[in-house]
């Protein structure tokens, strides 16, 4: 990471700066204590924006959290909660491993209430941000013809561009698959999953309905595209997408859902518009059928790895890109082709139906109803 672009952290409308060096160097669970050491200065500064009670007693505040992140705020022997509680001068009740709750802050003054919150936001962002993905929002583009014209579009670059280094069969994405991203979540208990089924539903609700005109988006991919900088060792290729009419009208939805899940903390906030694009070519599924293109570099426990990805020559595959139109008849039924590319599909793209949160690790769909 460089110096002068460090990572940000945004709690309650402010911005904190994310220690490098503590980052690069974390290795295990137990050097949580020291991890909690890197956040100190950033998070001296009091937020009001945080819903601090007075009681008989003092002030108290409370958190929620799921219980899986509990255990970096208690720290080894306790000792992050201990800091904590001395140094703000107040008394952090977290709830037993396993049992959801809230995590409650009491003290006898205001400022050190909302120092200690602070903190805890702090580490509990960061710690989720190390955890695997577990969903993502998405429309899906797994219809049965676009699945067969996918297949022919993998069986051309095969017959074709075979042997280029890294080119096989285990790199193309699952047909069953075909998807365009909006967003990755970490959901780790039930109430976030059903927090993402509410604000989907809200997100329907309040614009979905209007942008749309309550009819299927018609969405074009024109060509492909790499991540990366060199053709010659590229790691993804996607299908670029667009407005058939010209519109962008799904650019315009797709970033309104996600600033609506940034603003709610279920998506972290990376990027202020979504790059719409359909994976078709990933070398992390050379190891992971099931990866997707983007990735958390650390376990479920919070342990750094390394995911080691064998490039491929996609040169040959851009330049041949000039062979067929698919169209989608999954509501007009009559199928048009053409003369424009390998990868040129025109897809209706119903937002009723394709707009679903899905587990990575175990089938778990979230429709719009």
């Amino acid at each position: 990471m460089e110096v002068l672009r460090p990572q940000l952290v945004r709690i309650g409308g402010r911005i904190y700066r994310k220690n490098p060096i503590q980052e690069q160097t974390y290795q295990h669970e137990e050097e949580d204590e020291d991890f909690y050491q890197g956040f100190v200065e950033c998070a001296e500064e009091p937020c009001d924006a945080y819903e601090v009670v007075q009681t008989q007693q003092g002030f108290r505040c409370t958190v929620k959290a799921p219980s899986l992140l509990y255990k970096h705020i208690v720290g080894k022997r306790g000792d992050t909660r201990k800091k904590l509680e001395v140094e703000t001068k107040t008394s952090i009740s977290i709830p037993k491993p396993g049992q959801e709750g809230e995590i409650v802050i009491t003290g006898q003054h205001r400022g050190g209430v909302i120092s200690a919150r602070t903190r805890i936001d702090v580490l509990l962002l960061t710690f989720r941000r190390k955890q695997p993905f577990t969903h993502f929002l998405a429309f899906f583009l797994n219809e049965v013809e676009v699945q067969e014209r996918f297949l022919k579009f993998q069986e051309e670059v095969l017959e074709k561009c075979s042997m280029d280094h890294g080119v096989d069969s285990t790199i193309f994405q699952n047909p069953k698959k075909l998807h365009l991203t909006i967003g990755m979540l970490v959901l780790l208990s039930e109430q976030e999953i059903q927090q993402t089924c509410e604000m989907l539903q809200q997100c329907k609700q309040e614009f979905i309905d209007d942008i749309s005109g309550g009819k299927p988006l018609e969405v074009e991919m024109a060509g492909i595209e790499y991540m990366n900088d060199d053709p010659g060792m590229v790691d993804v290729l996607y299908a670029k997408v667009h407005m058939k009419d010209g519109s962008n009208r799904l650019q315009e939805l797709v970033d309104r859902v996600l600033e609506r899940f940034q603003a709610s903390g279920l998506i972290v906030k990376e990027w202020n518009s979504v790059k719409l694009h359909a994976t078709v070519m990933n070398t992390l599924f050379r190891k992971d059928p099931n990866a997707e293109g983007r990735y958390n570099l650390y376990t479920a426990d919070g342990k750094y790895i390394f995911k080691e990805r064998e490039s491929f020559d996609g040169r040959n595959i851009l330049k041949e890109t000039n062979m067929y139109k698919l169209r989608n008849d999954r509501l007009h039924r009559s199928c048009e082709q053409g003369t424009a590319g390998w990868l040129d599909f025109i897809l209706h793209v119903s937002v009723r139906e394709a707009l679903v949160s899905t587990c990575l690790k175990k089938k778990h769909e979230i429709h719009l109803s």
